[in-house]
């Protein structure tokens, strides 16, 4: 079987935002993000994502604009909620929208975006992404009542934090955050809603993760962008997609169906 074109066992989701990091670092048009994007699907990434951030550290506007026409998957846009940034996604209309938490003073996403706290504010922003099109995906952390707010929302899809368990320190904390998140898929899945997962996956700790039957979708950027600097771009896309089927394949976890779960 030939790995990374393995459609329908678990999603690829490659983020191009570090390849506009290394553009951005020296103020140059190189490397593009958006051939990294086209070149990514060639090597068989089943979606691009791309975070267009308020103080647009990485990804610009015309980024977005740029790469929407020219992908022939999906694009996948995490945004803040803001009406500034729901605005520009419905102008531009991919087709996933992950609505994320924001700090301007953080290095990268620090956790998942509280929706119980600020329901009515997700909940008007689903509706206007919806009304738009766009499929909603809410990143949150892997607990029972932020997963019961985001489908009461109205979103379809949420996409698991998997940060705490990428920055587990011994097995105990591996094994119990690992846990953690088998048991918020399953509780996804109870809701109805389609279950991703994504930060700070790699290459040696994606496997559990790849593993779990109910995740339709894993979102993976940094890693592959750092890897890519030995292996090459599209070697390394190639690589983590091998290793996702390869760990869902082998898994001891029926894929069982799950009725009435969007894919």
């Amino acid at each position: 079987m030939i790995f990374h074109a393995s459609p329908g066992i678990i999603d690829l989701g490659i983020n191009i935002d570090h390849v506009a990091t290394l553009r951005n670092a020296r103020g140059t048009t190189y490397p593009d993000p958006i051939a990294a994007a086209l070149l990514a699907e060639e090597a068989g990434a089943d979606l691009i994502t791309l975070h267009l951030r308020e103080d647009r550290r990485h990804i610009k506007d015309a980024d977005v604009r740029a790469l929407r026409p020219q992908l022939r998957t999906r694009m996948n846009l995490e945004c803040a909620v803001t009406q500034e940034m729901l605005d520009i996604a419905c102008d531009i209309g991919p087709q996933d929208v992950c609505l994320v938490p924001e700090r301007r003073q953080e290095v990268t996403t620090e956790g998942g975006l509280d929706v119980v706290g600020g329901f009515a504010k997700v909940q008007a922003a689903c509706k206007q992404l919806a009304d738009a099109g766009i499929r909603v995906s809410l990143f949150i952390d892997p607990d029972a009542a932020q997963i019961e707010a985001a489908a009461a929302a109205g979103a379809p899809v949420i996409e698991l934090h998997t940060g705490r368990y990428a920055e587990a320190t011994d097995d105990a904390e591996l094994r119990a955050e690992l846990v953690r998140i088998e048991t918020a898929v399953e509780e996804g899945i109870r809701w109805g809603v389609r279950v991703n997962a994504g930060h700070g996956l790699h290459y040696t700790n994606v496997q559990p993760i790849a593993a779990i039957a109910g995740i339709h979708e894993l979102n993976i950027g940094h890693a592959v962008v750092a890897h890519a600097v030995f292996a090459g771009w599209q070697n390394a896309v190639r690589e983590m997609k091998a290793i996702m089927v390869a760990s869902r394949l082998s898994s001891t976890t029926p894929a069982a169906a799950h009725p009435g779960v969007p894919v």
